[in-house]
Parts: C-alpha cells; sequence; structure tokens
C-alpha cells in the first residue's frame, strides 16, 4: 500500500495531537506537516506537496472552507479532508459544493477518520460524507413540507392583495374557520407567524414572482 503525505491544518493543538498520533499508528499514513494558520497551510502545501490536507472548519486567520475551496482550485489533485465541530447540514453542503473529498465531524471515531484520508488519497474529487444520505433526506422534506397546494397559493394571493381572513373567506366560498387553517397552514409553511413576514418570506422563496407570472 502506498503511504499518504498527510498535512494537518487545525485550529486546535490537542486536536492536531491526536491527528498527529493517529497518523503514526498507521503504516499507510505519514504526517509531513501541521499548522493552525491558512496562510501557513498554503506556503505548506505547495512546499511539502501531501497527498491529503485536513481542514478545520474554523480557522484562525480564515474560514477554512473558503480555505478548502482556494486549495481545490489550486491544487486539482490534492484530497481534502473538512474537519468540524459543527453538526449543521448547511456547513455539510457547502463543503459539498466547495469540492473537497470528505467531510467529517471531530466527534467521529478514529475509523471513520482515518477512512476519510484514505478515500481522500485516492479519490480526491469524490465527495465522501457519513451523514450526506440523512443530510439529503432532511434537505427534501423541508423542500417538500414548502410545497404550497392550490388552496395556499390562493390564499397567499388574496393576502398580498391586502385582503382580511374575513374577505378572502368571502372571496374563496369556504368557512371563516377553514381560512383560518389554511392561513395558518401557509404561515407554518413560510415558516412565519404574521401577514408582513408572510409577504417577505414568499418574495424571499420566489412564490410571488411565480404567483403574479401565472395567468
Amino acid at each position: 500500500m502506498n503511504t499518504l503525505r498527510l498535512l494537518v491544518v487545525e485550529s486546535h493543538p490537542v486536536t492536531r495531537w491526536g491527528l498527529a498520533r493517529m497518523a503514526a499508528e498507521q503504516s499507510d499514513l505519514l504526517m509531513v506537516g501541521e499548522t493552525d494558520s491558512a496562510a501557513e497551510a498554503l506556503r505548506l502545501v505547495a512546499a511539502l506537496q501531501p497527498d491529503v490536507v485536513t481542514v478545520d472548519v474554523a480557522l484562525r486567520d480564515r474560514d477554512g472552507l473558503d480555505l478548502a475551496r482556494e486549495l481545490r482550485d489550486r491544487f486539482g489533485g490534492l484530497g481534502i479532508v473538512v474537519f468540524s465541530a459543527l453538526g449543521d447540514d448547511a456547513v455539510l453542503f457547502r463543503a459539498l459544493e466547495t469540492g473537497v473529498s470528505a467531510f467529517v465531524s471531530k466527534q467521529a471515531d478514529v475509523a471513520e477518520v482515518i477512512a476519510a484520508i484514505r478515500h481522500a488519497g485516492v479519490a480526491a474529487s469524490s465527495f465522501s460524507a457519513s451523514g450526506l444520505a440523512a443530510a439529503l433526506r432532511r434537505r427534501d422534506q423541508r423542500a417538500e413540507s414548502r410545497l404550497l397546494s392550490e388552496r395556499e397559493r390562493q390564499v397567499l394571493l388574496h393576502l398580498l392583495a391586502g385582503k382580511s381572513v374575513p374577505a378572502l373567506a368571502a372571496e374563496l366560498y369556504i368557512s371563516l374557520s377553514t381560512a383560518k387553517t389554511y392561513v395558518a397552514r401557509l404561515y407554518d409553511k413560510l415558516g412565519v407567524t404574521n401577514r408582513s413576514a408572510a409577504v417577505l418570506a414568499a418574495a424571499r422563496l420566489g412564490f410571488i414572482e411565480e404567483l403574479t407570472a401565472r395567468p
């Protein structure tokens, strides 16, 4: 098995120490350098020519994912593993969009970390993350929950026109209680609690443009 040259870019000394110890225990990993600085990382990658770089999301002098993007742009074949203390789906998807090789939580066990580094060493352009499938499902569920039914679109149009709930109930030939239910459901999907916020959310999500463009 070929030895993978590893550079660690990590803000926390204890994590750097842990990664160094982990690498020392693997016959196919050789740690060639470490730093807590994004600026220094760029210099070290050019000088040491590692196969894989681990990058902390929160570096002291720069956003780690911004650094990862620059590394990908400048060193196309470099394996890049992003480490994050955050379990936020948004961070995972940003890592995916950045073009890194793998995303690993700092709470992951040693086996997962080693697997991510090895993956990055042989498939730098192929993204790997243990929580990706679950994150994709959550994103799809959120997107589906925000789809408006035809009746909810009608309610939104009346609210945008400044109609009161009793007025829109009369316009749509539904009871006041039913109208209130539709408004509450619409607010829930938009993640708001009042008419003004609903208008802003509808604009942000593109619903106003879509509704006004319909014949």
